[in-house]
């Protein structure tokens, strides 16, 4: 893709301030002791960290109180001055206010205690218009800081993302390379965002991931594509408590990262953001620990702590791509109000815009980590690929991208087909085809749809989201990870040009009873291999599901990870009215989404399309 208005780019600066154990005895103690929440009067002192990541007319503040005493703060306020028209916009993993110019940030509950020799970290997006002085003073829980100047000095200082001066010995460059002072060159860096982060670039293997696939007969032959990350639930951030035994955390996965991106110039690393409060309000098989309301709990608990970890500066060289929220936002099209898919959940969540605001948020937060991409989920062909929902859904899109502090600069792109089956081109036939007369929409199978296939959805809707006010160089994904269908009943060419349905029940690739049908399809095999740049407006094909991870339980699975039973997923299930009361065609015996599914493993392989050698 060709993105003409890049996102801004952003410059770094810092400042430490050092709050000393004299002026916490001078404050803390009084007639009646320490003062409430500070730490001990043997506290040997703590800092305060401030940076920035700074495009012009706003910028991200990212702070961490670090405590350097001996004993533990338990429960924290922070607050410090600009001295500008700086103006909180939005804040995360903390209580943020505002008040004149004076800023005062707070724990929630669970980063309430700083541990001695721990710190905690949070951060929030402002507007500014004219310069951008950093405070120049903090206090923690009413303690005055002094500064120590910041972290440049003779030694060199760090460049930012637009390049740093460095010290008298030589500064370190930033993300697009500093300017050294008189005594060293500057470092070079991994510049602002590219039009398409997949060109020129590895790609990372999800170790546990390929372990599974290396254990199943054959699966070694693809155990070293790349898959996915995902975040499905907020403990899955440090690795506890994920669907299959997965031990991995986020941190473990990006550590993972740099080290195979050793052997390449740029490197991609997928990640699924995946936790929206009263999440998949039209099915069960992957409701979300997060209820209809607890919104705060997915800014604080959720996308915070993500952020925190993604922003880390020893990531800075990779490429992240965020898949953010997949199956959320077109439900407030299709799945609301006199529809017959209706459910409550789906009106309870256009009613309260959770799903707006919460991809707003995560779209506000991630965007302004300079190597993160967004990329937000846009359903598939068989979704919203009717004339009544297509338009609706680019306009909730554009919705959220201006919610909660987000622009549509913070969205690179969208992904399809994310978890489905819809082929990424039909060779036999077309959506334009007609038979004696009849348009081939009239099929039941098509039933009206505008499109048979992903690739000619995906840059359809590429153009009406242009036209809604998304930047003309957004990209798309096709997630390809299991809509291959070959195996011995594909077909070789087009189907008899007798009735409308024969033509299109004799050429399409496809091979679900109904394109509603969703979980753990029979039949289906493995799609186009990850792939840079296959088709003009499309940044990649993409596994982000992994093969071989159930879509659903086919019974009712007791579980602690919040995910229920859908009769979708049931084999002898006969339908309801999202798949036109079709059987379900999901094969039998499956675990609980997510979990390791050998028998589906297996017949992906078998129906794979190109084959697998």
């Amino acid at each position: 893709m060709s993105r003409t208005n890049p996102p801004p780019k952003r410059r770094f600066t810092q400042r430490t301030a050092i709050l000393s154990a004299t002026a916490l005895l001078a404050a803390g103690v009084g007639a009646g002791g320490l003062m409430q929440g500070t730490a001990s009067a043997n506290a040997l002192g703590c800092s305060v960290d401030y940076s920035t990541n700074d495009w012009g007319s706003g910028f991200t503040a990212n702070i961490s109180i670090n405590n350097g005493g001996s004993a533990a703060i338990n429960g924290w306020t922070l607050t410090y001055d600009y001295s500008g028209n700086q103006q909180l916009q939005q804040g995360w993993n903390a209580q943020w206010s505002q008040s004149g110019r004076t800023v005062s940030v707070s724990n929630v509950d669970w980063n309430r205690t700083i541990a001695a020799g721990s710190s905690v970290s949070f951060g929030g997006n402002f507007s500014y218009s004219g310069t951008n002085a950093a405070p120049t003073s903090f206090a923690v829980n009413g303690v005055t800081c002094s500064d120590d100047g910041g972290s440049g000095g003779s030694d060199g200082g760090n460049g930012g993302n637009d390049g740093g001066t460095g010290g008298n010995d030589g500064g370190t460059g930033g993300n697009d390379g500093g300017t050294g002072g008189p005594g060293g060159p500057g470092g070079p860096g991994n510049g602002e965002r590219v039009d398409n982060p997949y060109v020129g670039a590895g790609v990372y293997v999800n170790p546990e991931w390929s372990a599974n696939a290396a254990s199943e007969p054959g699966g070694s032959a693809i155990a070293h594509l790349p898959t996915g990350v995902w975040l499905d639930r907020i403990a899955a951030i440090e690795g506890a408590g994920q669907a299959g035994n997965r031990t991995m955390g986020l941190r473990e996965h990006l550590d993972e990262a740099v080290v195979q991106a050793q052997d390449h110039d740029n490197f991609v690393f997928q990640v699924v953001i995946y936790n929206l409060p009263g999440r998949d309000c039209a099915a069960l098989a992957s409701n979300g620990e997060l209820g209809p309301e607890e919104l705060d709990r997915y800014k604080d608990e959720y996308i915070g702590p993500i952020a925190d970890i993604l922003s880390d500066p020893k990531y800075s060289d990779l490429r992240i791509v965020a898949v953010i929220e997949i199956d959320s936002l077109p439900n407030l099209v299709t799945n609301v109000g006199n529809s017959e898919g209706a459910t409550e959940m789906c009106d309870r969540m256009l009613a309260n815009r959770g799903y707006v605001r919460g991809v707003g948020h995560a779209l506000a937060t991630l965007g302004a980590i300079p190597n993160v991409y967004n990329y937000i989920d846009a359903a598939h062909h068989g979704w919203i690929g009717w004339d009544s929902n297509f338009v609706p859904s680019a306009r909730i899109f554009h919705e959220a991208a201006n919610a909660e502090g987000a622009t549509p600069a913070d969205v690179h792109g969208f992904i399809t087909n994310t978890s489905n089956y819809s082929p990424t081109v039909e060779p036999y036939f077309k959506v334009t085809d007609s038979v004696n007369g009849v348009s081939v929409r009239q099929a039941e199978f098509v039933d009206w749809n505008d499109y048979v296939d992903e690739q000619s959805f995906a840059q359809a809707l590429r153009q009406e989201l242009v036209r809604q006010g998304f930047d003309s160089g957004i990209g798309m994904l096709i997630d390809t990870s299991r809509n291959g269908w070959g195996g011995p009943n594909r077909p070789t060419g087009p189907g008899p040009m007798t009735t409308v349905d024969a033509y299109v029940d004799g050429s399409r690739i496809e091979q679900r009873y109904n394109k509603g049908n969703w979980c753990n399809q029979a039949g289906a095999g493995l799609g186009e291999r990850p792939t840079t740049a296959p088709a003009p407006g499309i940044d990649a094909y993409v596994w982000i599901k992994p093969p071989g991870e159930s879509d659903g339980a086919s019974r009712e699975i007791p579980n602690d990870e919040g995910k229920g039973f859908d009769r979708m997923c049931d084999p002898t299930y006969q339908g309801n009215a999202r798949n036109g009361f079709s059987p379900s065609g999901a094969l039998p015996d499956a675990p609980v989404a997510g979990h390791w599914f050998s028998a589906q493993f297996q017949e992906l392989l078998a129906n794979a399309y190109p084959p697998v050698n």
